[in-house]
């Protein structure tokens, strides 16, 4: 994985700003929020941006901040749900290193990210059904993108970190 960033992709919810964390300590590499990175750019939230601007702003950030990484040292990418919506973000992150998705369950999304209210993708629509139907329409593109697939459910960080990285070996 010498200078390759790894990129962690998936639905809103199914642990990428928690694995990307516990992947950052073990493999003492670091670590960014592509949110966080906007949102602190931006001077604003995620939601103030989606507000003000729309969602075609937020990802042309998104796609500015994928291109802007190919500079970078090697890290780990928590990405934004949808980074990967966009055919040149994917083929600009596979250039640069290795996609993971991370998947879960829609009702286990549901229980993760019910009290966040900073999903402006969700809201007024918090339910399963609406985060299932999300997911179905995002799914192929996810999974096309990826390099390799972990499921979270059930599983703590650690054990998704080990996964990714045994994984990761296999696709040297």
């Amino acid at each position: 994985m010498e200078k390759q960033h790894i990129f962690l992709i998936g639905f809103m919810g199914t642990g990428k700003s928690t694995v990307a964390a516990e992947l950052s300590r073990k493999l003492k590499i670091r670590q960014i929020e592509m949110d966080d990175v906007i949102a602190e750019s931006q001077g604003m939230s995620i939601n103030g941006i989606f507000e003000q601007y729309g969602e075609a702003y937020f990802r042309d950030l998104e796609s500015n901040l994928i291109t802007e990484l190919e500079k970078k040292e090697q890290m780990i990418v928590s990405c934004g749900g949808g980074a990967v919506m966009r055919s040149e973000n994917v083929k600009c992150m596979k250039r640069n290193g290795r996609i993971i998705l991370l998947t879960a369950l829609p009702e286990t999304v549901y229980h993760r990210v019910r009290n966040n209210q900073e999903r402006p993708l969700l809201k007024n629509n918090m339910t399963v059904e609406f985060i299932r139907e999300l997911m179905k329409k995002r799914k192929n593109v996810y999974e096309a993108a990826a390099d390799m697939v972990v499921e979270t459910d059930h599983k703590d960080a650690l054990q998704i970190c080990e996964e990714i990285i045994a994984g990761l070996a296999v696709l040297e």
